[in-house]
């Protein structure tokens, strides 16, 4: 039997239009590294047993439980540390980690880029030509990621960061300054995600 719908009226169409931007913005939020309005709760952790390639090198980490990102109810992805022995967050910078980020939904590499920017200027200051040359790097490096696929970084202490996508290492940024910023997004004090950053850290030592 055919169907038949009712024309709509111009404000429902508004209101339809404005519908389809709210969400557009809220993927566009959930694409990058986190926004105000996101929150983060704990999943289940899986067996650990599986192979990542990407925190061989580190020797003897073991992994948090792993942390979902959503942002007004999208699932954007799960976060997990990779940690050795010993590590204390509030010093994070001083030890060799790995930072996992396995995403829920198609995001663009150049946006995770700008965001990085944008929530690393959060955590501390740092110059106009820093800024160019850390998101160039990173626009290089971050590529298009769809659902089940990773994005992890490893701290080098007093190096930089290393990037892997998907067990393959793509390159590092090698600057301190950049790597402490860079993972201070979830682990400083000054993250816009207070939530998830405890929830990640709990039981690691202060």
């Amino acid at each position: 039997m055919r169907m038949h719908t009712l024309p709509q009226s111009d404000a429902e169409h508004r209101l339809q239009r404005r519908s389809w931007r709210a969400l557009g913005c809220a993927l566009a939020l959930g694409a990058v590294l986190g926004a105000s309005q996101a929150h983060s709760s704990s999943v289940a952790s899986p067996n650990a047993a599986f192979n990542r390639p990407e925190v061989v090198g580190l020797g003897g980490v073991v992994p948090t439980a792993p942390v979902r990102l959503r942002v007004w109810g999208f699932d954007v992805y799960d976060a997990r540390l990779w940690t050795p022995q010993g590590f204390r967050h509030a010093q994070y910078a001083q030890y060799p980690f790995a930072l996992e980020l396995q995403y829920l939904r198609r995001l663009e590499g150049s946006a995770i880029a700008s965001r990085s920017i944008e929530e690393m200027r959060r955590v501390g200051s740092f110059s106009d030509a820093q800024a160019q040359s850390w998101l160039a790097a990173m626009r290089e490096l971050f590529p298009n990621v769809g659902k089940g696929e990773r994005i992890t970084g490893v701290n080098l202490p007093g190096e930089g960061a290393e990037f892997w996508v998907n067990g393959q290492r793509v390159g590092l940024v090698k600057d301190p300054a950049f790597a402490r910023l860079f993972f201070g997004i979830w682990l400083d004090e000054r993250t816009s995600e207070p939530k998830m950053r405890a929830q990640l850290v709990q039981g690691l030592q202060p």
